[in-house]
């Protein structure tokens, strides 16, 4: 059976305009480098994690063995996902590329939209990653656990490192950042890599705070005096950097490093590889279909080196 096909295009000469895709979320935290990735996992991944106690301790002339040390582990482990699409040719037969498909009996995909159709669906593929990247649910159809959902029944995340969220607006914003900074152990603060990870809507809430329209004296005319005709460039909270996920539930955001979050999967040429198999050759149909897979899956190392905002976690 074909997927639903549903064309509403009227043919105007042997060429009309391109096809337009619906906008979709850019794959940001992977191609902008807000989280590490691990490739090359086939099954699983074990993230080896060491903590001590107090190593440091007064001298004597023996040895003694000065500290505890734990190791124990976190499994990232991928899933594997798929896209499958069928479509009948002779649903392009009326429409404006109906010239591409040449004049025999015999038809071919108009190459226009087939070009068309392996760039939208890699899209299509890399926005619903960034999604379940932060917020996905491995019940739900296509998803794997995100950070999110991992965060929210994991009792060794410290309770003074959970931050009550609210809706946030220009007006708030740079008090509740604060209390993110606020929560993040002196250990943490101030390491390579730290940043604070936000949702678009606290993005722009912060950004539109700079302009003007917040509190805390930051001023009528915002920064520089330039109200909201602002260019700025990587935003920056109390020293610490944010990263817009674009992926990530409004109003939630969490603050860790950068190498304490991991994303997995098999090869990353599987994310952008889409296959578009013309089936005539195979059993004499008029159908094509468009095919990808690939692994993908999230995991954090070090809970007591995380700090969530507007996570409700169970577990403690």
């Amino acid at each position: 059976m074909a997927t639903t096909t549903s064309i509403a295009t009227t043919y105007a000469g042997e060429k009309a305009a391109g096809y337009v895709a619906a906008a979709l979320l850019s794959a940001n935290s992977i191609e902008n480098g807000g989280i590490t990735v691990k490739p090359n996992v086939k099954f699983k991944e074990v993230l080896k994690r060491v903590s001590t106690d107090d190593l440091l301790k007064n001298g004597t002339c023996d040895f003694t063995a000065t500290s505890t040390l734990t190791l124990d582990e976190r499994v990232l482990e991928p899933e594997t996902f798929q896209v499958n699409l069928q479509l009948c040719k002779v649903d392009f037969r009326s429409d404006w590329d109906a010239i591409e498909m040449g004049y025999s009996a015999f038809d071919e995909l108009p190459k226009s939209f087939a070009d068309f159709l392996i760039g939208h669906v890699a899209a299509k593929v890399a926005a619903k990653t960034e999604t379940n990247i932060w917020s996905g649910v491995d019940a739900n159809e296509g998803e794997f656990d995100g950070f999110e959902t991992l965060l929210t029944t994991d009792a060794a995340l410290p309770p003074a490192q959970e931050v009550t969220g609210i809706a946030i607006d220009a007006t708030n914003v740079v008090a509740q950042l604060g209390a993110i900074v606020d929560a993040i152990p002196n250990r943490l603060y101030g390491e390579e890599g730290l940043r604070i990870y936000v949702a678009q809507n606290i993005y722009r809430a912060y950004v539109r705070s700079l302009g003007g329209f917040g509190s805390n004296g930051l001023g009528a005319a915002g920064v520089n005096a330039q109200g909201n005709n602002q260019s700025f460039g990587d935003l920056m909270f109390d020293g610490v950097p944010l990263f817009m996920c674009n992926g990530m539930t409004s109003d939630i955001a969490i603050a860790t490093t950068k190498d304490n979050l991991y994303f997995g999967t098999g090869l990353l040429s599987d994310m952008n590889e889409v296959k578009v198999l013309d089936m005539a050759e195979l059993d004499g149909s008029q159908n094509v279909r468009v095919v990808m897979r690939m692994t993908a899956g999230v995991q954090y190392a070090f809970t007591k080196d995380i700090v969530t905002y507007g996570i409700v976690n169970t577990a403690n």
